[in-house]
């Protein structure tokens, strides 16, 4: 690429350089200072990311591509330093820049006057550089080290109030957690360095690509395992069975922390990194299988917790492993564009929710229990109507943003050659209980009377009290951020219209179609027997379903907390040890401690320490040196000083001599 505007570099390059600024010399800056640094190096980066999505779309190519230099040469085996702009890269690259700086900007006056202000912003810039990274490698490898930055930038976040043990464990939970993923994705490039020899994506999918070129019959079961073991990956980074247990205690972490880090961005890497390697997916109808399987019944497992959690951050981590379910459906029924979409239009009203949450708690001093909250909408007007907004958007209602992206996964789960009647049964499902559970939360939190006692600020986890009894609205400067992201949940699925997003998406999905095998277009031709007009009328009764089904989420949480509040605490107690089995998230956390964790810990305890490291390890370099003292100790007495001693030794010797002498002459 010879335009010198292109210059894809900087988006990346510029939040490293806030990290570098704040985290070198921000101890003796002023907070204004910290926070103008952080926002120019994101502000920055967003406007020229603009810039290089604008360059693309008038290229009239499909990708540009940049190279900065060889990384790895081992015989044929080269990596290099490069950026892959394409359209699906180009998506990612603007919901990362655009919703991190808004949230940038929330949160220079939410951790106001909080202890290590330079550290949180230097961190926060740093994942920015690390996610870039990853959404703009333009080989596996390197994004691999953005997969992995984010995961230790995500590891200092969540642990931001490390002197609070439940904040330090979270953030170790949540590194450790993903580190089983990681193994996965690392054994998956492994096998590709091994069976193509490159990991580089022109290579691998273009002109016609590595994988698009592997016989059919040899690239079943490579192709199958390779697809298996990203999965592994992407299910740890984007909190999926089994790996999902980290996100909900993630919500340890400084609330726009929730915001950008376990809403809008690293949790969809997985997401992206299925999108990216669809040529491989789509070869693979198992391991296809698999993701369809996995997302749909994450996404209906963690709706189910949602319905019964009181912390309000809480519901929205099991609402966030929920909606990235349905992206995983999506990209199960090989509908990527779709999964895609929903993982923009989430951005949107999920840090929306996050960040409106955070002004509530900023509010009412601390408080996240919705027990304690309750009347608030005329205390805090506009975090109302933006998380009502939020609330509108998710649940799938017309014609917000989440409605757009959601309705077309549900289209597709149904008619998706891939797809299954199960898939689309499963998503009506649970997008009743997505909109039962947050119209709950806006009705427990916003409607009624305030149940909170005077605020108290709770010190170190997100305590912002100080601000009298009174519940109160929160900055401009943390509202201005609210307003522009409830603009988008309203407007921002519009572009999806008209399937205008999956055409935008053509050049990056369009390649699985053109090299798909005999066998794969007929078994997707098979199934098209209906009619266009036919075909046009199921896909407006489905649409229809999915908006009643939501609206009756809307109306069961409005009899139940408005209209008859005293309701569901009985049927809690009707439900008993259900409700209990829920509330307790299922018991999934002691089940894997039971399992996993206490196991491990007995056999690092009892045999790996105490039995190799002490007794055999230490316990033979010990004795080793026990003997050698005994040893030197008896040794040591021959030089004594001892005049006579000597004499003696001397003389002994010397019998002895005489005495093997004799004994040899009489042999």
């Amino acid at each position: 690429m010879t335009n010198s505007l292109f210059q894809p570099w900087l988006v990346p390059a510029l939040p490293l350089a806030g990290m570098a600024i704040n985290g070198l010399f921000g101890k003796r800056f002023s907070e204004k200072l910290v926070a103008a640094i952080a926002l120019i190096a994101t502000g920055c980066s967003f406007l020229v990311a603009c810039l290089q999505a604008l360059l693309l779309v008038n290229s009239g190519s499909p990708m540009l591509e940049q190279h900065y230099g060889t990384w790895i040469q081992a015989g044929k085996f080269t990596v290099d330093f490069g950026i892959y702009l394409d359209h699906l890269s180009l998506i990612m690259m603007l919901v990362v820049t655009g919703v991190g700086f808004l949230i940038h900007i929330y949160a220079a006056a939410y951790m106001h006057h909080e202890g290590g202000y330079y550290r949180f912003f230097s961190y926060l810039n740093l994942f920015m550089f690390f996610m870039l990274v990853l959404v703009l490698a333009n080989n596996y490898l390197l994004m691999f080290v953005g997969w992995e930055g984010v995961g230790l930038a995500s590891y200092l976040l969540i642990g931001f109030y490390f002197l609070k043990d439940s904040a330090a464990n979270a953030g170790k939970k949540a590194f450790i957690t993903n580190r089983v993923g990681d193994f996965g994705f690392l054994i998956a490039l492994f096998m590709m360095i091994q069976t193509f020899g490159s990991v580089h994506y022109g290579s691998l999918y273009f002109n016609p690509g590595l994988v698009n070129a592997l016989p059919l019959e040899h690239s079943t079961g490579i192709l199958t395992m390779i697809g298996l073991l990203m999965l592994v990956g992407a299910c740890g980074k984007s909190a999926q069975i089994p790996l999902f247990v980290w996100l909900p205690d993630a919500m340890e972490g400084p609330t726009p922390v929730s915001a950008l880090i376990h809403a809008a961005t690293m949790v969809t890497a997985g997401v992206y990194m299925v999108a990216r390697s669809n040529p491989i997916f789509s070869r693979a109808p198992i391991a296809l299988l698999a993701v369809a399987v996995i997302g749909t019944l994450t996404s209906f497992f963690a709706a189910t917790i949602g319905m019964t959690q009181m912390d309000i951050k809480r519901v929205l981590a099991y609402s966030t492993v929920s909606q990235l379910g349905y992206m995983f459906m999506a990209a199960g029924v090989a509908a990527y564009s779709a999964g895609v979409f929903h993982l923009m239009t989430h951005a949107f009203f999920k840090a929306l929710l996050f960040l409106a949450a955070g002004s509530v708690i900023h509010g009412i001093g601390g408080e996240q229990d919705m027990r304690k909250m309750g009347g608030l909408r005329k205390y805090m007007p506009w975090t109302f109507y933006t998380m009502a907004t939020a609330t509108v958007a998710i649940a799938g209602i017309p014609p917000l943003a989440g409605f757009w992206s959601k309705d077309e996964i549900l289209w597709q789960a149904w008619s998706s050659p891939y797809g299954s009647k199960i898939f689309w049964a499963v998503g009506v499902i649970t997008a009743f209980m997505t909109s039962f559970y947050m119209f709950r939360l806006l009705f427990m939190t916003f409607f009624g009377e305030y149940r909170g006692e005077a605020a108290v600020a709770h010190a170190g986890h997100d305590a912002h009290g100080g601000h009298g009894h009174t519940p109160h609205e929160s900055p401009w400067m943390m509202l201005g951020p609210l307003v522009v992201l409830a603009a988008l949940s309203i407007f921002g699925g519009f572009v999806g219209a008209g399937h205008r997003f999956e055409h935008f998406l053509d050049p990056v999905i369009q390649k699985v179609e053109a090299h798909r095998s005999a066998l794969e277009v007929e078994a997707a031709a098979a199934p098209m027997t209906e009619e266009p007009a036919a075909e046009k009328s199921t896909e407006l009764a489905l649409m229809a379903t999915s908006v009643i089904v939501a609206l009756a989420g809307l109306g069961l949480a409005w009899f139940l907390y408005i209209k008859r509040p005293e309701l569901p605490a009985r049927i809690a107690a009707a439900l008993g040890g259900l409700y209990t089995l829920v509330y307790n998230k299922y018991w999934i956390d002691e089940l894997y401690k039971a399992v996993l964790i206490s196991p491990l810990l007995w056999i690092s305890t009892h045999v790996l320490w105490q039995s190799v490291d002490q007794k055999i390890i230490d316990g033979s370099v010990n004795d080793l040196a026990v003997t050698a003292r005994d040893v030197s100790g008896v040794v040591r007495q021959q030089q004594s000083g001892l005049i006579r001693s000597y004499a003696g030794w001397i003389a002994a010797g010397a019998a002895l001599v005489v005495a093997y002498m004799v004994w040899m002459g009489t042999r």
